[in-house]
């Protein structure tokens, strides 16, 4: 495999086709801007020739960083690969990094397996008499965990938005991707209205319905505003609020004893008043 390092201009370098992994500006990357700007990019970038450009395959963050502060040039690994073999170098390099979205793995799980299928590489673990490819994916989770990773890519984007910013959980949104385009359309805009989404077993019952042909809006409408057993009303207010009215020292508990005390109180001579 012919490869070499050379110093190339940040403008040379063309981040990877469908890269999914975002550049957020957040405290790792001022950290490592600053890593750079102390000491320099100290581990070549990956790349591979095209034309007179040359594609990123591993190091857009320092990539980032460089531009941020107008270095003139780069030190790169330029290798040259197939596009599988890129796909596979890129999603690997950036599968170790902390505090991935959902979003960024899912689809980055989902090119890996499409290359690996592309290269014919399968383990040998059977299931309903076909090798699995999605074990090969990650040396973290199972293969059946990368396949419910995927399955997230069937999910409008507003949806997995809500789930990449924890709004609608991890299981949930697996079963959810399982309703169609429009049954999905529906579901957004029942969210908006009740601003509630689906727990587990909800979205369980959606998808089940949908199997069924049976997921209308009005369906979809009715399963999302059921009452969930840990949503029933309630009244919160903050200790920090309550403690200038109680001695120090009062516990949480015991200031709502003594509230609803008051309460109760307040409610008997109400009630007697009403009765003279």
């Amino acid at each position: 495999m012919k490869e070499f390092v050379q110093s190339i201009a940040p403008d040379k370098l063309t981040p990877f086709a469908q890269h999914p992994f975002q550049l957020r500006e957040d405290a790792s990357m001022d950290e490592l801007t600053e890593s750079v700007r102390a000491y320099g990019i100290l581990s070549p970038l990956l790349a591979r020739p095209k034309g007179e450009w040359y594609e990123l395959v591993s190091g857009h963050r320092r990539r980032a960083a460089a531009i941020k502060l107008g270095l003139a040039t780069v030190p790169a690994l330029v290798r040259e690969m197939s596009d599988d073999e890129a796909v596979i170098l890129m999603v690997d390099s950036n599968l170790q990094r902390e505090n991935l979205l959902p979003s960024e793995k899912a689809f980055a799980y989902k090119m890996k397996l499409e290359a690996l299928k592309h290269q014919g590489k399968a383990t040998s673990r059977q299931i309903v008499g076909k090798s699995e490819s999605a074990d090969c994916i990650s040396n973290d989770e199972s293969g059946r965990t990368v396949q419910r990773y995927i399955r997230l890519t069937n999910l409008v984007k507003p949806l997995l938005d809500m789930v990449d910013e924890g709004r609608i959980a991890f299981s949930p949104a697996v079963e959810l991707s399982y309703l169609t385009k429009e049954q999905q359309a529906y579901l957004l805009d029942s969210i908006g209205q009740e601003d509630a989404t689906p727990s587990l077993s909800q979205a369980i019952r959606m998808k089940k319905l949908s199997m069924l042909g049976k997921l209308t809006p009005e369906a979809i409408y009715a399963v999302l505003t059921e009452e969930k057993p840990n949503q029933k009303e309630q009244v919160r207010i903050k200790t920090e609020s309550l403690r200038k009215f109680f001695p120090s020292g009062y516990s949480a508990e015991q200031m709502e004893r003594a509230i609803l005390k008051l309460l109760e109180e307040r409610y008997r001579a109400r009630h007697r008043g009403q009765e003279r």
